[in-house]
């Protein structure tokens, strides 16, 4: 099955890198479903994109009826979900002594529940039509563990934990799974972090260029999601680490 005949639902597709692969998805032929809060966004994707098979759904990922009504809208259209890209996610940074827990719990509930929503909603679809694929965004930070990201860190081990978990249970059920593991990429991510000092850290990152360490650009993991979902049907790619050359962690 090649990517024209793809029916890929994205969770979290406003901007960065799942508006990136939504686009590149659907110039691809693919038919695709794109979901996130601000139905502006995905608006703005889809007349962009005037040729393409795009469905706009507005979700939140907290929400699990919500993530359902996502996937069981694009089952209405589409009739079937191939591959579920859970790639919402928030990043606040702060020490643990700063005691930031409203920052916890929307990480717990964005990066953990916004995921395990995800997989709740589409497993039921993939496993009555014997085959699926299941992605889902980590980070680097889900392998090393920084001062400071601690538990922005936990999330995505909490994420790896799951992914790997639904592998052994639904294997044999001809559903895959793909952990996508980027470092530093050009995206809003930053935006979510509170403390300033590291936004302001981070803001800087995004802007380098020349000598020092460049972002990779949203359209490059986009890249590297469109190839996961474009493998054959013996072959699962379980996980991919993305980082720009020049980044150490």
């Amino acid at each position: 099955m090649s990517l024209q005949d793809k029916v890929v639902v994205i969770m979290g597709a406003s901007s960065g890198i799942g508006a990136a692969t939504a686009k590149l998805l659907a110039s691809k032929g693919a038919k695709v479903t794109i979901a996130a809060r601000r139905m502006n966004r995905l608006e703005e994707i889809k007349q962009a994109n005037p040729d393409s098979d795009i469905l706009a759904v507005e979700a939140d990922v907290t929400k699990a009826k919500e993530v359902q009504n996502v996937i069981d809208q694009t089952v209405a259209k589409f009739g079937r979900v191939d591959a579920l890209y859970n790639n919402a996610g928030i990043m606040p940074v702060n020490n643990l002594d700063q005691i930031a827990q409203d920052e916890w719990q929307n990480m717990l509930d964005i990066n953990v529940k916004g995921v395990l929503n995800g997989i709740a909603a589409a497993l039921p679809v993939m496993k009555k039509q014997k085959s699926g694929h299941i992605i889902t965004t980590s980070s680097v930070l889900g392998y090393e563990v920084l001062p400071g990201y601690a538990a922005y860190s936990g999330t995505k081990y909490a994420v790896r934990a799951i992914m790997e978990g639904l592998r052994q249970e639904e294997h044999q059920n001809n559903i895959k799974t793909t952990i996508i593991a980027p470092g530093s990429v050009k995206t809003e991510l930053y935006k979510s972090v509170n403390n300033s000092a590291a936004h302001d850290g981070l803001e800087k990152v995004m802007q380098a260029s020349g000598t020092q360490m460049t972002s990779l650009n949203p359209e490059e993991i986009a890249q590297a999601v469109a190839f996961v979902i474009d493998t054959p049907k013996n072959m699962a790619v379980n996980e991919m680490v993305i980082r720009p050359t020049g980044q150490e962690v």
